[in-house]
């Protein structure tokens, strides 16, 4: 029988260079390994999120854009020549959808008047360290466009509204958080 075991480790990183999706090779800082690279890791700090959210509504709004942050991912691996081969790119209606929900959170529980220190509560500050993670994934972005003129205009967009889209997560969980620990020192104090 045939030993179908892969290894993981390929050996071809170990001078620091890494190669993109179009084959080419390129050093393992280059400035769209990092952005692609921070979107993994916004990618890993949402699938936390996602485990600990007990909202299904969280949970299915996280999936999708983490859905999206693949997408994204191809598109910054990806050189001028290889884009137009991808099957799909973010776009104004991925930007439209985030403003949908971040409209309809709000609507439902407001803005905060003020900073907001997280730490309420688990799920609400493991958000916040996403939004953190977001706005440095938007920073790398706004580098790399600068540097090949202009691609990714669209993942700038995105990548901001979806910050704000995580903030606004983090602040309704915040407030449930709030809500749980009223509810729960009336109960005890109606205990006998």
């Amino acid at each position: 029988m045939k030993d179908t075991l892969r290894k993981i480790y390929t050996k071809g990183g170990d001078l620091g260079q890494t190669r993109l999706l179009s084959g080419e090779t390129v050093e393992k800082d280059d400035c769209r390994v990092s952005a692609y690279g921070t979107l993994d890791e916004l990618q890993s700090h949402l699938g936390v999120a996602r485990v600990l959210a007990r909202q299904e509504l969280v949970r299915s709004i996280l999936q999708n854009v983490q859905k999206n942050i693949f997408v994204a991912g191809a598109e910054l691996a990806s050189t001028h020549e290889t884009l137009t081969r991808l099957k799909r790119r973010i776009n104004r209606e991925d930007v439209h959808r985030l403003e949908e929900w971040i409209d309809g959170l709000t609507g439902a529980y407001g803005l905060p008047g003020h900073f907001v220190m997280p730490g309420r509560s688990l799920d609400s500050a493991v958000l916040h360290v996403a939004r953190a993670v977001c706005r440095r994934c938007e920073r790398s972005i706004v580098l790399l466009n600068r540097k090949s003129g202009g691609e990714y205009s669209e993942c700038i967009i995105f990548f901001n509204r979806l910050s704000d889209l995580l903030f606004v997560l983090a602040w309704c969980l915040e407030l449930r958080a709030v809500v749980e620990d009223v509810v729960r020192a009336l109960i005890v104090e109606t205990l006998p």
